[in-house]
């Protein structure tokens, strides 16, 4: 039997560190072991013992007394003296950029939901403009991350020291896409096409003028075009250059969630059975996805889990098809595909604490 570990979280004052949080408390491995959460306490709250989690997210005031556990000031020298194993990132691109280096030194094992580490070609990395770029520090650190989706990268994870997180909406095109391209069924010359739209929340806690209730109620807009910063993660994990690939995000106003419509044409024609039996075979022995087959699944199917739903539709021709996929751009696309890399990097049941 493995020794309970000791996890943390910084950044715990999110969407995706409140999700976090109860995962966490709450996961069958962990029982005993509630993580440290830490963060920037000021002198009044640091009197009283830290920030109890309930007045940051009320959600949390649960049987398993999470509400009650505090926010601490952090510290490293804090999570060396708890024992921590195992570090959660749920902050901004440049604050995980300076501390993953550092954890690093110290010997904690890193999971980082931001995308400070998630891209190896500097091209790609250009969008974020880190102010490291280049530096012996920063090129050794990325040599270590390895891309945190468990279905295409299982293996490299699995005793890991630094695991990049993917983008919700990476993950969502990825899924979809990777086993036709790994097969060898989409012809390129015509370009695929990615349709992806994401509810609020995928923006973030801090509210800004196209993400406020009177931009984003009854509105749908696009954003991003060729810009988006998760656009490298496309390109690296599928393999394909930027012309053969166009990615398109949009805001839905609704509070999370994200539906991906991606467009292909095959290269040779083929038949829905053909296509199911691709998907099938490469997502074998993949818990948190979950096929469809010609039914085009629908948000409210994978909101509030940990799954990613595929579901697919071939043209009469045989050349052309619609796919679509879904999940939880704060469980699948963050929080959620976090501890899925935990469970992989610990020999744990990758789904332990997720279904």
């Amino acid at each position: 039997m493995n020794p309970v570990i000791k996890t943390a979280v910084v950044g715990v004052t999110g969407y995706a560190g409140a999700e976090l949080a109860r995962l966490l408390v709450r996961h069958p491995r962990l029982k005993g072991s509630a993580p440290l959460f830490a963060g920037r306490v000021d002198g009044e709250d640091q009197a009283r013992g830290g920030i109890p989690l309930g007045e940051i997210h009320p959600q949390l005031i649960d049987s398993h007394e999470t509400g009650s556990l505090r926010v601490q000031p952090f510290s490293w020298e804090l999570l060396e003296d708890l024992g921590v194993d195992v570090v959660f990132l749920a902050t901004p691109h440049e604050l995980s950029r300076e501390a993953v280096p550092e954890a690093r030194k110290r010997g904690f094992r890193v999971i980082d939901l931001s995308g400070a580490w998630r891209l190896e070609e500097a091209g790609n990395r250009a969008v974020y403009g880190f102010e490291d770029e280049g530096s012996a520090i920063a090129l050794k650190t990325q040599s270590e991350a390895v891309y945190g989706m468990p279905e295409l990268h299982r293996a490299e994870i699995r005793g890991a020291g630094l695991i990049a997180n993917p983008g919700c909406y990476a993950t969502s095109v990825i899924l979809a896409l990777k086993p036709l391209l790994a097969a060898g069924l989409v012809d390129l010359s015509h370009g695929i096409v990615c349709d992806s739209k994401s509810g609020v929340s995928g923006a973030g806690k801090a509210p800004t003028t196209k993400t406020h209730f009177m931009y984003a109620a009854d509105n749908l807009s696009a954003y991003g075009a060729f810009t988006h910063r998760h656009t490298g993660e496309l390109l690296e994990q599928l393999g394909v250059d930027s012309e053969s690939l166009t990615f398109t995000p949009h805001l839905l106003p609704i509070p999370r969630g994200i539906l991906s419509t991606t467009y292909v044409r095959f290269a040779e024609p083929q038949t829905n059975a053909a296509i199911e039996k691709c998907f099938k075979e490469f997502y074998q022995g993949s818990p948190m996805v979950r096929l469809f087959g010609t039914t085009l699944p629908q948000i409210q199917y994978s909101v509030r889990t940990n799954y990613c739903d595929i579901g697919f539709n071939v043209a009469r021709d045989g050349h052309r098809s619609v796919i679509v996929s879904c999940l939880d751009n704060l469980l699948k696309g963050a929080a959620g595909q976090a501890v899925q890399n935990l469970n992989v990097m610990q020999g744990w049941g990758e789904a332990e604490g997720l279904e």
